[in-house]
């Protein structure tokens, strides 16, 4: 018999962080929960988060609030959906619809029915094929499932693939539950921070520029090159790329480029700032073998001044893949005009937004993100960036400038989903 875990306040705090209003609620009991060096990753992660989603929910009712949506992330507050319509839809709560977001699918919360009775919800109620019952496992319950089930939208996260491809390829067995729930299901792409990475006002470049006015790029670029002690011909195709602790670079595809780039006359910047090991002695072992190139520069330590610099003033900007979403380097690149060129072991792995027409006719909510990498870089090789930077530089110009026009951070289209998905449910 699993019993209930009744929920006592201690105090209670208002607070503001990075200018939002948050509030910091004290629990009296299960205190141990919440003392943890990481977020999630415990056996007792069902427990402690449904425990801090049913407190959550008793702190709204107690307090007379009455929220116009209540916005879940992935698995772990995804009970909050059965929670609201079960037990508090009733208690005030009249007019608050549920918002889910879902960065991926790979964790879903797959526990044993009886669990669910922890923060007061019915496991024979609910441990049903339409509710919360694994598709796969049917004698478990999908926490994830729940969510989708009981949640009015459900944005997924996903610069790359569309909607028809992440229900078909990508859901982790939850295709069923997401076809029946296909109306609800909306895509929006990952962003980066504007605040920091914005070239018309980016502290750190010597001239800011955007995509009416370029002419700070060349600026950037004599710049750049002038610190590294590169020759400074503003004209010369300038690569600039940077090794991060997550990076996953083919090495011998790395080499090749390089390679191919001393022939054609390329000036290249490598900044590498991993701990991997493999990965740094495969660049020592390759700036040992070009250690008399001109047009070579390694730099082995990060400046986050110079690391704007590069993207500023580099033509092209080699990254990991356009499908991680924990890379923001096409972003940026593409945003401070430079063109990613994807160079990881997973460069074009799943790369199935295929842009197939008959797909996009099929499923049109394909991101804005997606369909600018397929209208300009996403399927560039290095060597045909630097033929067409050389045989149609108008062409090029034209590619760049689409991209720069368009607002590719947290406040673009992320944002416009997410306001577009509030506003739908808050009028149910």
């Amino acid at each position: 018999m699993v019993n209930y875990m009744e929920i006592k306040f201690g105090m209670v705090y208002d607070s503001v962080v990075y200018g939002i209003g948050v509030t910091l609620i004290e629990p009296l009991n299960y205190s141990s929960f919440f003392n943890r060096e990481m977020i999630y990753g415990y056996p007792d992660d069902f427990e402690r988060f449904s425990y801090f989603c049913r407190a959550s929910l008793d702190y709204i009712v107690k307090c007379g609030k009455q929220p116009d949506v209540l916005h879940l992330h992935n698995w772990e507050t995804a009970i909050v959906g059965p929670l609201f319509w079960d037990i508090f839809f009733n208690k005030g709560l009249g007019g608050t619809r549920i918002l889910l977001t879902c960065h991926d699918f790979n964790s879903q919360g797959i526990e044993q029915p009886n669990k669910l009775a922890l923060c007061g919800l019915d496991p024979s109620n609910l441990h049903q094929h339409d509710r919360l019952q694994d598709n796969t496992n049917t004698q478990f319950v999908n926490i994830l499932k729940g969510g989708v089930v009981y949640s009015n939208r459900v944005v997924i996260m996903s610069s790359i693939h569309p909607k028809y491809t992440i229900v078909r390829n990508l859901s982790h067995e939850l295709e069923p539950t997401l076809n029946v729930h296909r109306d609800k299901l909306v895509v929006a792409p990952y962003g980066f921070e504007k605040s920091t990475w914005d070239p018309s006002r980016d502290y750190f470049l010597p001239e800011n520029f955007n995509a009416e006015n370029m002419n700070g790029k060349a600026v950037c670029k004599v710049a750049l090159l002038q610190q590294l002690g590169l020759s400074e011909h503003s004209s010369s195709i300038l690569v600039g790329c940077n090794f991060s602790e997550g990076s996953d670079i083919d090495v011998k595809k790395m080499k090749d480029i390089v390679l191919n780039g001393k022939q054609n006359d390329v000036q290249i910047i490598l900044m590498n700032t991993s701990e991997k090991q493999v990965l740094n002695q495969a660049l020592e072992s390759l700036q040992e073998e070009l250690k008399d190139d001109d047009n070579i520069k390694f730099v082995g330590a990060y400046d986050e001044a110079l690391s704007h610099l590069l993207f500023a003033g580099s033509d092209i900007i080699l990254c990991r893949s356009f499908l991680d979403p924990s890379d923001e380097t096409p972003l940026k690149a593409l945003s401070y005009g430079a063109a990613p060129i994807a160079v990881g072991l997973d460069a074009h792995k799943n790369w199935v937004i295929p842009f197939d027409r008959n797909l996009m006719n099929h499923d049109q909510e394909a991101t804005k993100y997606s369909k600018i990498i397929n209208n300009t870089f996403g399927n560039m090789s290095f060597g045909l960036a630097i033929d067409e930077i050389r045989s149609n530089p108008s062409k090029w110009k034209r590619r760049i400038m689409e991209a720069m026009s368009h607002d590719l951070s947290w406040d673009g289209e992320c944002y416009e989903v997410h306001l577009a998905a509030y506003s739908a449910i808050k009028n149910m």
